[in-house]
Parts: C-alpha cells; structure tokens; sequence
C-alpha cells in the first residue's frame, strides 16, 4: 500500500504509513524504508530517534523496535532547514559520475561537510553547486549526499549518492565491512614485522572528546585494520592499509598503537627533532594519509567499481625526502 501525503500542518508534512502483515518482526526502521521507498533508511532513523513517527498515538524512539505488521504508523517529515547548506562554486575533482552517484577525489584541507567553525567552503557546499537539486535527502539533512567521510586533512577518494535509493544501498555495503577501503600512509619509525592486523575497539576518548581512543568493553565498537609495509624509509615507512572496518580516525589510532603514528598528525603524533625539521620546511602540516582505493558494488546496476588516486603531490614530495 502506497503511503499517503497529507498536509502540511506546522512546518512538517505528515506521511500516513500501513505496513503489510509481511514486515511483522521488521525492525521500524527497516519497515518503513520499504513502504516509502522515496526516503532513504538513514533519514528515516534520523526521524525516528527525533520522535517524528508515532504509532497509536505515541512516539517510538528506537529504529530497532519490532513492528507488527498490518498497522498504521504516521511519519511527521519537518520542512528543509539547511542552514549552511548553500551551493558554492568550490572546484571538484570527479573519478566518476551518473545519475546515481559519484566517486570524488578529495582534497586534503576540505572538510567534508558543515559543522562548527566549518560552516561553508565544505564538499557538501561544492556538492550542492555540482550536483544542483540531485543529491540524496537533499534539503531534508545537514549532510546530503554523504554516506561516509574522511578527515579534513586527509586526502583522497569518498562517494557521494545522489539519489536515496543509492545512499540506502550503499550504506548497507558499508554496514557489512564490503565496502573495499586501501590508504597509503606515511608513519614515523620503521615497524619490524612487514605486515599484520590490528583488531581493537575504538570509541570517543572519556578524557578528551576530540580523540579517539581503544577502548575495552561494551562502549568500543569493533575496529580492524590490516597493514602492510611497502618501502622503509629514513626513520619512517609507507605503509598499507586496508580498512575491514571504517571509523572515525581509525588507522590514525591503530597506528599510533602500534608505535608508529603517521607523520604530521597533530593529534596522535609527535614529530622527532630530525622530521618535525624536515616537516617545516616542507610546510607539510597534516596527517600523511590518503584515501587511494575505494571499491563497491554499484546499488543500482550491480556492477562492481573500483577506483584508484595516485599519492597527492605534498605526500610524493615527502616520500621523496625520506628517501633512503
């Protein structure tokens, strides 16, 4: 049964929603993303922890909640409140592009999307200027189009959807740990083994919001990263990583808990006397981390994509002056 569209009362439109005896035992989130097709999974948990659908009358807070089934459920879906999302003529570099998605090379020094103290100047405003009214959840989130992020200071590849039915499809390729993710890193130290796993949770730090850290027990999600070493350098290494899972700061902790932080990492590094020199005087103030590799099933038309970015010109240059 198609939902119905009611009025707008309020600053909100209010979707009518009848679930199908088939979704008994769905989870709601999952429920209502298969009768309103039109909305993207991601948003509609957005709304749920809002308190903007409600069943008999009451608000229903969890996006795990069992539905069930053959019910009728209501969707108050708030009028587009970007605040900072306006379009801007901010230069892009495309790897790829259709009507579905596009895979983007990103600067470093770009911040993905706006925040506090980043409030335009961000790849959702170059987005929304590229992409123009075709991005998913456009106008109806803070972050349209993005599915995943990387780091300000981190360069490389990311892919955007344009359309609600990718972001879902993609967002669940990532859910499941499919989603083939390769960074090359510069790290201080040269690590002894050639390569290995590191398997450890990974949560907001208690003592410092802005850190990440490895934490034990029920709050650190799981995190893996397998490395690889790929050229020893002065006191230093390129490094492989390859993301089984993808959270915030990730390789940047996991290889800072191996001893081996990345290069220019202002906060899980510290510069020796002999690289904080060589760093100055190439102005080299960021994480030495790129994005080179990202590869994913097309949500659309199924086929598998794979993309790849050289080594940005700041990190060759680096590579180069710990040459051996």
């Amino acid at each position: 049964m198609k939902p119905i569209f009611q009025e707008k009362m309020g600053g909100h439109q209010t979707i009518d929603v009848r679930l199908a005896p088939a979704h008994a035992g769905w989870r709601l989130d999952r429920a209502l993303a298969a009768a309103v097709p039109t909305m993207s999974r991601e948003r509609l948990k957005t709304l749920i922890r809002s308190g903007a659908v409600e069943a008999y009358g009451t608000s229903v807070r969890d996006p795990a909640t069992k539905v069930k089934g053959d019910e009728h459920l209501s969707v108050a879906v708030p009028e587009p409140a970007p605040a900072h999302n306006v379009p801007q003529d901010i230069p892009l570099t495309i790897a790829f592009e259709d009507e579905h998605l596009l895979v983007v090379d990103k600067p470093a020094g770009l911040v993905v999307h706006p925040a506090a103290g980043n409030l335009d100047g961000t790849l959702v405003n170059a987005l929304l200027h590229h992409c123009g009214g075709s991005l998913s959840g456009i106008g109806g989130v803070a972050r349209p189009g993005i599915v995943h992020r990387i780091d300000k200071d981190t360069s490389g590849l990311l892919v955007v959807a344009k359309t609600d039915v990718a972001h879902e499809g993609l967002a669940r390729q990532f859910a499941a740990h499919s989603i083939e993710r390769r960074y090359l890193a510069i790290v201080s130290g040269v690590p002894r083994a050639s390569q290995g796993t590191v398997d450890a949770p990974l949560a907001r730090s208690a003592s410092n919001r802005k850190k990440i850290a490895i934490v034990e027990g029920k709050r650190g999600k799981r995190s893996v990263t397998h490395w690889k070493r790929l050229d020893v350098l002065r006191d230093a290494a390129l490094v492989e990583c390859r993301l089984e899972t993808g959270r915030t700061h990730q390789v940047r902790v996991h290889m800072a808990s191996l001893g081996h932080p990345l290069l220019g990492d202002p906060v899980y590094g510290r510069a020796g006397k002999t690289h904080g020199k060589l760093l100055n005087d190439l102005r080299f103030h960021r994480q030495a981390l790129h994005a080179a590799e990202l590869g994913f099933v097309h949500p659309v038309t199924k086929i598998r994509l794979s993309f790849a970015s050289p080594m940005p010109a700041d990190m060759q240059e680096l590579f180069k002056a710990l040459g051996v």
